[in-house]
């Protein structure tokens, strides 16, 4: 059976086809993720450089200061044995 579609006759099978190609190749473009090489570590960054070439996307200095300051004590807090 076939359809005809813009006056051109077109297989049930092409139809079926089309969908399941558009419908995973959607879901691939959807799940590739950030392509920017800075956000992933390289094998042999430190866990300092690693820290260092994270953005914040802090609006102000003083909330940067703040975040850097939170995550310097939760760090110490952790190192004791505290969760």
């Amino acid at each position: 059976m076939s359809y005809v579609i813009l006056g051109r006759a077109i297989k049930n099978e092409h139809l079926a086809l089309g969908v399941l190609t558009t419908a995973f190749g959607g879901a691939w473009l959807a799940t590739r993720g950030n392509s920017s090489a800075s956000a992933r570590p390289t094998p042999g960054q430190s866990v300092q450089e690693v820290k260092a070439s994270v953005p914040l996307n802090a609006s102000s200095n003083e909330e940067e200061e703040f975040i850097r300051k939170f995550v310097a004590e939760a760090e110490k807090e952790d190192s004791k044995g505290k969760h």
